[in-house]
């Protein structure tokens, strides 16, 4: 910029103005405070915090999202974010575009306050983003030690981000990538064995020691050495995934509800009565017995009475029998009553079914009837996920559980 001739006048020679790494205020003799106070001067600090003419406390009027500057470090809370969408949140129909910085150092306890406070403050949305948790942020917000900064700044600019680059992709491969985790030897699961539309298949689970699921086997009789052999090695595939810590609800979001032959009714488990595919019954099984999701069962069974393990003893069976129900126990003979504790006696017309579970009552057939028909429910099965929650909608049905039409929109 200066030109050759003033280069020349300094003293300096053509191998030293032509190098890209050739500093003149330092060649001059300007010492390093000295070029930063003149760089600021004439180049600005990308901030306010410093200025002369302003005070201290005007300062959080012109606080933004980050730190702004190499110099800055004021920036907005968590919570001035949150507060300022709710007090607009009243005023708008739907959810507000904004996104909540958080600095690098935020934990995951912070973003479980942040997304509380929302839910308090009655937001529809909130979207969380730490600062450095992406590749292609600029380098200038990032938070790194003072010693590493002035470094890096004291290179040319080619060799800066040569230098910063390692830096965020060894933080982000240290923190993401997984490890296999095995399972025991000695492992302990359940085999579950079922029909769907007539096709058997058996799945056996194997567990860590703290309950997880961390394989399955699947097995398919008459259906030729292609599909079995397919199946297993899917099998093998999920159980790889899950070892690596790919979470069971990924897998069950999206193999549920999947539409392929074999389709049907399935016999030989008490919860699922209906399956779109293989694939869905699978899913729906491992879902209801790991993860909880009742939603996902076509018959709804307390907890209690799906462990065998804390069954109750003979006395709690006649305390569940009504008062006006005979001891159907009689009808039974000793032996199998006594190593039947849940077995389920019903007589026609009683108004309850008891259970040597949990010496628990159930509701009659007909109360369940009444009930599904205040619920608006047709007694047709969804086509999508084969519960029997289908309502009038128009001329066709609609299904209360996944929102699927039988063909109106």
């Amino acid at each position: 910029n200066l030109g050759e001739d003033i280069y020349k006048k300094l003293g300096m020679s053509e191998d030293q103005y032509n190098d890209s790494s050739f500093d003149l205020l330092t060649h001059l003799g300007f010492s390093k405070d000295d070029i930063e106070a003149a760089n600021n001067y004439c180049c600005g600090t990308m901030t306010l915090e410093g200025s002369p003419e302003l005070k201290n406390e005007h300062l959080p009027i012109f606080d933004c999202a980050n730190p702004c500057g190499r110099i800055g470090t004021r920036y907005l809370s968590v919570d001035s974010h949150i507060r300022m969408m709710a007090a607009v949140q009243p005023f708008m129909s739907g959810a507000i575009s904004k996104t909540v910085n958080m600095p690098n150092k935020a934990t995951i306890e912070d973003c479980k306050e942040a997304y509380l406070m929302s839910w308090r403050l009655g937001l529809k949305a909130n979207a969380l983003y730490r600062d450095g948790s992406k590749l292609s942020q600029p380098l200038s917000t990032m938070v790194m030690d003072d010693d590493i900064v002035e470094d890096i700044l004291d290179m040319p600019k080619a060799q800066q981000v040569s230098a910063v680059t390692p830096m965020i992709v060894e933080r982000i491969i240290e923190k993401f990538v997984s490890q296999r985790q095995k399972l025991p030897s000695r492992r302990g699961g359940f085999t579950q064995k079922a029909a769907v539309a007539g096709h058997k298949i058996y799945i056996r689970t194997g567990e860590y020691d703290d309950g997880r699921l961390g394989e399955i086997f699947i097995d398919m009789h008459k259906e030729g050495a292609a599909f079995r052999s397919l199946m297993h090695n899917f099998a093998m595939a999920i159980s790889i995934g899950l070892q690596y810590g790919v979470p069971l609800e990924e897998f069950v979001e999206a193999f549920t509800f999947t539409r392929f032959e074999p389709a049907g009714p399935v016999d030989g488990h008490e919860r699922i009565k209906m399956a779109t595919s293989i694939l869905d019954y699978i899913f729906r099984e491992l879902a209801i017995s790991y993860l909880g999701r009742n939603d996902l069962a076509h018959v709804q069974i307390a907890e209690s009475d799906l462990r065998p393990d804390t069954i109750g003893d003979q006395s709690d069976y006649a305390h569940a029998v009504s008062s006006d129900e005979t001891d159907h126990r009689s009808l039974l003979s000793d032996d199998i009553a006594a190593s039947n504790d849940n077995i389920v006696v019903m007589s026609t017309g009683s108004a309850v079914a008891a259970t040597g579970t949990y010496g628990s009552a159930a509701v009659t057939a007909g109360d369940q009837r009444a009930q599904a028909k205040l619920k608006g429910y047709q007694g047709d099965a969804c086509g999508d996920c084969g519960n029997f929650t289908m309502v009038r909608n128009g001329t066709c049905l609609k299904c209360m559980t996944c929102g699927a039409t039988s063909g109106c929109s």
